[in-house]
């Protein structure tokens, strides 16, 4: 069989897996038989053409890895291992077999050894000898391989209990870069934790006799992580194991799945069980070294009835969780602060013994679930091991609806459960910031329990919390609190983010909203901390902090009853600006860059356009806006922008303010410029996204202002593309907010139309002008 062969015979494979799509995940797993009979034929044949004999010449050719295993995804490279006796020619023989892969851009991954430098290598790398326990015979001399492949699993299980600290460490490693399957939204199947990596190790363990075999959990999670790299790579015909939000949908409908979320809660779930099993696997390695050793397991009390028992917790000699309500959260909060794993035995007899803590609960047992809340990291690994064993679920049976479910906004990088923790772990910092930090950690847990059903989670939201409230044993007064927390979680960030919070009627209906109660307000800012630092990376930036902070000391002076003056649209420094570029003739630019953030100030020569210039220049610069205002003064427009670097670090302030300066001046091609830069550095854009324009009026005393709020596709040069829809149609803006999730974007703008009233057809015109630029 000729290479060409083999390559045009696997993409037919990959056509007819495509094409049986609708048997669902059985075409993945006959996918993934029927390559490796192709990829073992073309092996065998091309070996004998190679002149690899068979019994007694002292060469075999072995197969690791996945082939190994005989389940190769699409686009995978071929582990091979090509093993003699001192064979003459042997780097002859390995060419033969070697090249016409490469030539045919199959990856390859490959070694020639002698049987003492298989195992020697397997004795030094760990990645070698893990590989070598699913060594496969393909051709050559049979007795040789099953004699390299039985030493090499002897010298593992020999040796695997002093290589389980430098296996846990290699883990470890890996799931802090590449994350958990079971908490983030695009996770790698292969080497996020829960992922095939591990089931890999699992059954290493197992080998080694440190472990039992996989449970059926394990297995069938290995079965849905396999299948499901195999159709995200028939889907992407690549090499890829991030499953990203659109392949995600479209193996979803190949699979006759409701959607993708469907698809991710599955894989949540399956993730979660492997990633556990592991756990629990290491520290059994890691305890079974210790008793080879000699090495006494030393007890030491944690808190009343609980003790650190082997670098485990444990339950203290005769504490029976049937007679004490907070002894399950007492060991979880002592579990927590320590970052100890509990006992599996411990787990067990909880799970055996522990009650639901009665209704209401006692001020003591609620004590102890705050101490737990307010834990730090450690509270991940709690409740993910109450979980499993269905101690959690008895505490809150509401946390069955938001387990491994997907969020559905783009902006959210973690499951719904991963983020309430995540909350409850960022809420700690701001504990000392609040009068009520008990408060404010049950706010965290609780503040997108509703998300998941057909209901704005917030509403239903707070209807269960005050269920929750009522259930652990809060007062009327502590209970509505909380209530009002999850009501409330998102007025502070979205009325900042969205709104003119200079504007006195803001800030009014703000602090109207939450019934003038400062506690609540309290609360609800530290909220909005913890709840966007547990968003995903880069979300809750300094430049949102500090809107935040603005809105909630504003609120305040509102509710002590302080009159609220509406500030001055410019300051000094920014009126002087305006006054000597109109006397000089001149644009004024300055720029001020603090840490990552760009602050432009810019003021025209004459009463020209503002927007659209500074727009293109910021744009030019890969800077995103997140906000600007536009105000006259002097009988010029002055605009204030406030950006920040898509990635990377701001440009030097003296070539952005020329460019700037030019662009106010006309001398600068600012769009061949960009649309250039759009060409070069195009970035993909979300499928199947359809601009939408919403608007209502600006809270304002200024009845000609509206609010548009204009959610798409982000990309460079989008607000640019905008400004010059908005300035066709004659629309001035007085102020707007931008924010990016991802690959999408809400931006919102005030407007005033220079030739009259906002009506309801210079609206359309305005609409249908800016959903065609952000769509172009």
């Amino acid at each position: 069989m000729l290479v060409g062969d083999l390559t045009a015979a696997a993409e037919r494979l990959l056509d007819s897996a495509r094409a049986r799509g609708t048997d669902g995940r059985a075409s993945a797993t006959t996918l993934r038989g029927s390559l490796a009979d192709l990829y073992e034929l073309w092996l065998g044949h091309r070996a004998g053409q190679a002149g690899i004999g068979g019994g007694g010449s002292g060469v075999a050719l072995l197969a690791v890895g996945s082939l190994g295993r005989r389940e190769p995804v699409p686009y995978s490279d071929l582990d091979l291992v090509l093993v003699h006796r001192d064979v003459a020619g042997i780097d002859d023989l390995a060419h033969a077999l070697w090249y016409p892969l490469w030539d045919a851009g199959i990856g390859l991954d490959h070694a020639v050894r002698t049987p003492k430098e298989v195992l020697d290598v397997a004795g030094r790398d760990l990645r070698t000898a893990l590989g070598l326990l699913d060594a496969r015979f393909l051709a050559g001399d049979a007795d040789l391989a099953h004699e390299i492949i039985a030493t090499a699993r002897q010298q593992w299980q020999r040796g695997a209990r002093s290589r389980v600290a430098e296996l846990a460490e290699a883990v470890r490693a890996r799931w802090h870069s590449a994350g958990e399957i079971g908490q983030l939204t695009e996770p790698d199947l292969k080497y996020s934790g829960g992922g095939l990596r591990d089931v890999g190790l699992l059954d290493a363990l197992a080998a080694a006799q440190l472990t039992d075999r996989n449970s059926d959990e394990v297995r069938a999670a290995r079965a849905l992580l396999l299948d499901t790299r195999t159709q995200l790579r028939v889907e992407l015909r690549r090499d890829r194991d991030v499953l990203d939000a659109a392949t995600a949908a479209s193996v979803a409908s190949a699979w006759g799945m409701r959607d993708r979320f469907a698809l991710a809660r599955e894989l949540s779930g399956a993730g979660r069980a492997v990633r556990y099993a592991l756990e629990v696997g290491l520290r059994t390695g890691r305890r079974s070294t210790k008793r080879i050793r000699g090495l006494r397991a030393k007890r030491k009390p944690l808190a009343d009835g609980v003790v650190l028992h082997d670098d485990e917790v444990a339950l203290a000699r005769g504490a029976d969780p049937r007679a004490d309500e907070g002894l399950l959260l007492r060991v979880g909060a002592a579990a927590a602060r320590g970052g100890h794993p509990i006992g599996q035995g411990t787990l067990r007899l909880l799970a055996d013994t522990a009650p639901e803590p009665r209704a209401p609960w006692s001020a003591s047992v609620r004590a102890e679930l705050i101490g737990l809340l307010g834990a730090g990291e450690g509270l991940y690994d709690v409740v993910e091991a109450f979980d499993r064993h269905g101690l959690w679920g008895r505490l809150f049976p509401e946390w069955g609806a938001v387990r491994d479910l997907q969020p559905r906004e783009p902006v959210h990088t973690w499951t719904v459960d991963r983020h309430l923790l995540g909350t409850c772990v960022a809420a700690t910092e701001r504990s000392t910031t609040v009068a009520r930090p008990d408060l404010l950690m049950l706010g965290a847990l609780l503040h997108d329990i509703g998300k998941g059903r057909d209901r704005d989670h917030s509403e239903l939201g707070a209807e269960i919390a005050r269920s929750v409230a009522d259930r652990i044993g809060l007062p009327d007064g502590d209970a509505a609190l909380v209530s009002g927390m999850v009501r409330h979680h998102l007025l502070l960030p979205t009325t900042a983010m969205y709104r003119d919070i200079s504007e006195p009627r803001t800030v009014k209906r703000v602090a109207r909203a939450i019934g003038g109660d400062p506690l609540l307000l309290e609360l609800l800012h530290a909220l909005a901390y913890a709840d966007g630092c547990a968003t995903g990376p880069g979300t809750w930036t300094a430049w949102r902090a500090g809107l935040v902070a603005e809105l909630a000391s504003r609120c305040l002076q509102i509710i002590d009853g302080k009159r609220l003056a509406r500030p001055e649209p410019l300051d000094t420094a920014q009126r002087e600006l305006a006054e000597a570029a109109v006397s000089s003739g001149t644009a004024g630019v300055t720029v001020s860059v603090d840490g990552s953030v760009v602050t432009v100030t810019a003021a025209a020569a004459r009463a020209s356009d503002v927007l659209v210039p500074m727009t293109g220049v910021l744009a030019l610069h890969s800077l995103e806006v997140h906000a600007a205002t536009v105000r006259q003064h002097a009988g010029t427009p002055v605009g204030v922008f406030t950006a920040a670097p898509r990635f990377g670090t701001p440009p030097e302030a003296t070539l952005l303010r020329e460019q700037v300066t030019r662009a106010l001046h006309g001398t600068l091609a600012v769009h061949e410029r960009l649309a250039a830069k759009e060409r070069d550095y195009a970035c993909p854009r979300p499928r199947q996204v359809t601009p939408r324009v919403s608007w209502e009026e600006e809270d304002s005393p200024q009845r000609d202002v509206v609010l548009m709020e204009l959610r798409a596709g982000d990309r460079i040069g989008l607000l640019y593309r905008v400004a010059c829809a908005l300035r066709e149609c004659r629309a001035e803006v007085s102020w707007l907010r931008a924010v990016s999730h991802g690959t999408w974007s809400v931006d919102a703008f005030a407007l005033r139309h220079l030739d009259g009233a906002p009506d309801h057809d210079w609206r359309q015109q305005v609409q249908h002008a800016v959903i065609a630029a952000a769509a172009d």
